[in-house]
Formats: C-alpha cells, sequence, structure tokens
C-alpha cells in the first residue's frame, strides 16, 4: 500500500449538482480499493484557462491509501468519465 494525492477539476456546465455527484462516484470507487485519508472539496473556482470553452470547474483533493496498481485504473475511469475535465495523481 501507498499514500496517493489526486486534484480532479470536474465540469460545472450541467450544474454543481452533477459534479457532486461525480466527486461521491470517484470517493467510491477509491474507497472500495484502498483507505480514503480525507475528502476536500474546493469547491468552484476560476480555471486558470478555458478547458473545453469552460471557465469555471469544480476542484476536489483526494487523499487515500492503495495498492501501487490501483493509480492506473483510477486515471483510466477519470479519462473515460464525462464531466471530468483534469485531474493529477501524485505519489507521496
Amino acid at each position: 500500500m501507498a499514500k496517493y494525492e489526486t486534484v480532479a477539476v470536474f465540469s460545472v456546465k450541467a450544474g454543481e449538482e452533477k459534479a457532486k455527484e461525480l466527486v461521491e462516484k470517484f470517493k467510491a470507487l477509491i474507497e472500495a480499493n484502498g483507505t480514503m485519508e480525507a475528502v476536500d472539496e474546493w469547491g468552484l473556482r476560476k480555471l486558470a484557462y478555458p478547458i473545453n470553452y469552460e471557465t469555471d470547474g469544480y476542484y476536489v483533493l483526494y487523499t487515500y491509501e492503495a495498492g501501487v496498481d490501483f493509480p492506473a485504473e483510477l486515471d483510466r475511469v477519470f479519462n473515460i468519465t464525462d464531466g471530468v475535465l483534469r485531474s493529477l495523481i501524485v505519489a507521496r
């Protein structure tokens, strides 16, 4: 088990409620594959530059412990999920 941090930026084009659903979806995915330490919701913030013509995003920081093969799977799920603008996974 290794410790990781993941920052995700979710689209708010479909509403902030949809972004919060994605927060819970990924929280459940991480808890199913590891140990969640914290979920820090930074909320709605202005993006530094437009992504897909959007200027605002819903930021979330996940701190967790998981197996070494899980970050690759999490990154794959982030990439195929609609509503995820950006994500970054780093080992602590």
